[in-house]
């Protein structure tokens, strides 16, 4: 199937045994390199603009963008788990354990095996931050810069209640169930993620690896995984995140971000402002959660006038 503004040929690497995650690599070897990470229940198709932004060959400078699918999304292999609506009682048994630490491990997996072991630019997005963030904590020196769109890193702020939107799939089963049958979380954040109207083959192309009951299942894992208190699995890892982010304030950072976004709002981008007190900031009243969308034509040439601004050290 081929995708709207998507001319890339994705790779696929083993992370685990008997399970692929599909990536991009794109641009030179020799590039900056930049990490860029999604989250639920997009995939590596919302970077593609600024893949394409960095990776034009008609600018002076270049840079190696690396773009994975997480494990059950995107074009990655998903695997089962074998819990059905909820997740398994014993999660050892599992083939596929769809937690956040799972997540972080994997992204270690493909960088290890890329040979990524010098500077890198974090740039993350949604859940993407926490996966990307939770990795940085054991590689703090190769993270040099961070780009940092409607995402979060910390648990959930103090005076910010738990959407009902993601409620309905992390504990509620008939809202589980409804999105591993119909799709309805990445159908849903496709119409309603924007301030934009996206082209309907813009929204097929966000939801195609979603459709059926298998295909589905990481969307549904993603938001059963989100941690509220101690006891929940990813927990520790989220708490430990939060406590430590500021130990990257003297990074270059970028952020982006959509003021209409019903999930990471003003209380996320204020617990990066405060953690980060020295990023560029560009925030939109007229955009939402996928701020890519919507202001790809502003962020795209920013971002690379920042990355071009705070060259990686050699």
């Amino acid at each position: 199937m081929r995708y709207p503004d998507y001319p890339f040929q994705p790779r696929r690497i083993e992370v685990r045994p008997g399970i692929a995650m599909s990536y991009l690599d794109e641009g030179p070897r020799d590039g900056e390199v930049v990490v860029m990470l999604h989250g639920n229940p997009s995939w590596s198709y919302h970077w593609r603009h600024l893949v394409l932004g960095l990776c034009d060959p008609a600018l002076d400078r270049h840079y190696r963008c690396i773009v994975p699918d997480h494990v059950g999304m995107g074009l990655s292999d998903k695997p089962d788990d074998g819990g059905g609506v909820r997740p398994p009682t014993d999660p050892a048994a599992a083939r596929y354990d769809y937690t956040l630490q799972s997540r972080v491990d994997d992204l270690a997996a493909l960088l290890g095996q890329l040979g990524i072991t010098g500077p890198v630019t974090l740039a993350v997005h949604d859940w993407g931050g926490m996966v990307g963030f939770g990795w940085a904590l054991s590689h703090l020196p190769q993270v040099q810069r961070l780009v940092v769109l409607n995402t979060a890193a910390f648990p959930l702020p103090a005076g910010k209640p738990m959407p009902w939107q993601l409620s309905l799939g992390r504990d509620s089963r008939l809202g589980g169930w409804a999105i591993r049958r119909f799709n309805l979380f990445a159908r849903g954040a496709a119409w309603l993620g924007t301030r934009r109207s996206l082209p309907a083959a813009v929204r097929r192309a966000y939801c195609a690896p979603y459709q059926g009951w298998d295909e589905a299942i990481s969307t549904l894992r993603f938001m059963q995984d989100i941690p509220l208190r101690a006891g929940d699995r990813a927990w520790p890892l989220v708490a430990e995140t939060g406590r430590r982010l500021a130990e990257l304030a003297d990074r270059p950072a970028f952020i982006g971000w959509g003021l209409r976004d019903f999930v990471f709002d003003r209380h996320f981008l204020d617990g990066f402002r405060r953690a980060l007190p020295g990023a560029e900031v560009h925030a939109f009243e007229d955009a939402g959660h996928y701020v890519l969308e919507d202001k790809h034509e502003v962020l795209v040439p920013a971002i690379r006038r920042f990355l071009d601004a705070h060259p990686l050290p050699t």
